[in-house]
């Protein structure tokens, strides 16, 4: 998800620079436009934002040899904004991304640069950063990215307000869902939000669904290229159960027209028109710049996914994105990549930075952060977020990043239509084996 949409992944807002990106030299790249003066960086609006924003600042103003000019894209276009250029040879020197099959495939084409050496010369830096997340940009031994903001699990917030007043409590089943579900509608209120129109918030619920009913098997088979894997028991009765809570009427009306990227649904459910949503925890963030008193005053609740009755997932595994990435292409000349690095290496994740992530509702994949946490603005918000991704015994990259970009649009494509009823479940599964097997 780009999100995630990560995203996601990741978010919205509506913030583009102008730029203007040429291809000549012996680097095969030279870039004009924004400041005209750094190191090239794209990067996704909202999200973590405002801390790449006080970083690149800071970085500047201590580095005014090697500066680093930053620029914003919106999640949807930004892929392939980033896949174009990058193909042309005349993309950023550094690329926000979200490892897993999007990062592979640029690996793949040598547009990637191997920072494992680097890693290797500053343990310091390396053995600071969760493993777990490493994995994420790591392929065939080497590391091809590193984390540059929080965790992103994918939450089920809910609004507080709205569930004292009609007597009810965060599902922990699918039925206490479902039953939610005709809950709020008898109240008037939309059950659950969501930017359909961007397609990728749809993967959250196959994506959870599958997890708890069939557990990480499931769609190790289908990474994995298993013949039939998106046929499985699991991702049939996956499907069947969202056209389930679509035809109960669980989400807002016009939800399959809402973009992620303007923070839309977020805003229904701190303005009580929607009761819950599913969304990363980059969500907290905008929903926090959208209402700080909704947040501030207690009335934003999150819980995990629910469980599925005689599935075989835990419900304490969760989807996501371990964390975005910054990526450095291996095509910029060698004194872009020794700034890019340089930055990587002592401008991210510094004392700054991570304070200035975890007032966003950030939790960077950094270890002993524990005082951190405790004395942050939002400590109940941050401690959970660590908690879940501490005791997961899964971690599931979301889909469309864990596999190839291609198999990823295609899974986005003909999920929307099954949100929107044009196929079936069956047709879906059917539809998503043919496109593997090209």
């Amino acid at each position: 998800m780009a999100g995630v949409p990560l995203r996601s992944t990741l978010a919205a807002g509506a913030v583009a620079l102008a730029l203007t990106v040429t291809a000549c030299g012996s680097s095969g790249r030279t870039v004009s436009g924004g400041s005209g003066d750094g190191v090239l960086v794209w990067a996704l609006t909202q999200g973590s934002e405002t801390t790449f924003r006080a970083s690149a600042k800071e970085w500047n103003k201590a580095h005014p040899d090697r500066k680093i000019d930053i620029q914003f894209f919106q999640n949807d276009p930004y892929k392939q904004k980033l896949r174009t250029a990058v193909g042309a040879g005349n993309g950023p020197v550094l690329f926000e991304n979200w490892g897993g099959g999007g990062l592979k495939s640029y690996v793949d084409a040598g547009k990637a640069a191997d920072l494992t050496p680097e890693l290797e010369k500053n343990p310091r830096w390396k053995n600071r950063i969760f493993p777990s997340v490493l994995r994420s940009t790591t392929f065939d031994g080497k590391i091809y990215g590193v984390p540059a903001n929080g965790v992103q699990p994918v939450v089920l917030y809910y609004n507080k307000q709205l569930f004292k007043k009609a007597g009810a409590r965060p599902p922990k089943s699918w039925e206490d869902l479902l039953a939610l579900v005709k809950t709020f509608k008898a109240e008037g209120i939309a059950p659950l939000a969501m930017g359909g129109g961007s397609k990728w918030p749809d993967l959250m619920w196959l994506e959870y669904l599958v997890d708890r009913i069939g557990g990480p098997r499931a769609f190790a088979d289908i990474a994995a290229g298993k013949k039939g894997a998106w046929s499985a028991p699991a991702i049939r009765k996956a499907a069947g159960m969202i056209r389930q809570l679509v035809e109960a009427g669980g989400f807002a009306k016009g939800f399959t027209s809402v973009s992620a990227d303007t923070g839309q649904a977020e805003a229904q459910l701190y303005t009580g028109k929607a009761a819950m949503l599913l969304q990363g925890s980059w969500g907290y963030g905008t929903i926090r710049t959208g209402a700080s008193k909704f947040v501030a005053e207690g009335h934003l609740g999150w819980t995990g996914f629910p469980a599925v009755k005689g599935g075989k997932g835990d419900v304490k595994n969760v989807v996501g994105n371990p964390a975005n990435f910054y990526s450095v292409s291996a095509q910029a000349s060698g004194k872009e990549k020794k700034t890019a690095v340089s930055y990587l290496k002592d401008g991210v994740y510094n004392d700054s930075y991570v304070d200035n992530l975890l007032k966003g509702g950030d939790v960077p994949p950094v270890k002993n952060l524990d005082a951190e946490l405790k004395s942050a603005d939002n400590p109940d918000w941050l401690s959970y977020v660590y908690g879940l991704t501490r005791d997961a015994d899964s971690f599931q990259l979301s889909w469309d990043q864990a596999l190839d970009p291609e198999l990823g649009d295609a899974l986005l494509t003909h999920l929307d239509q099954l949100f929107l009823g044009k196929i079936s479940p069956k047709q879906f599964c059917a539809q998503m084996d043919r496109a593997a097997a090209k």
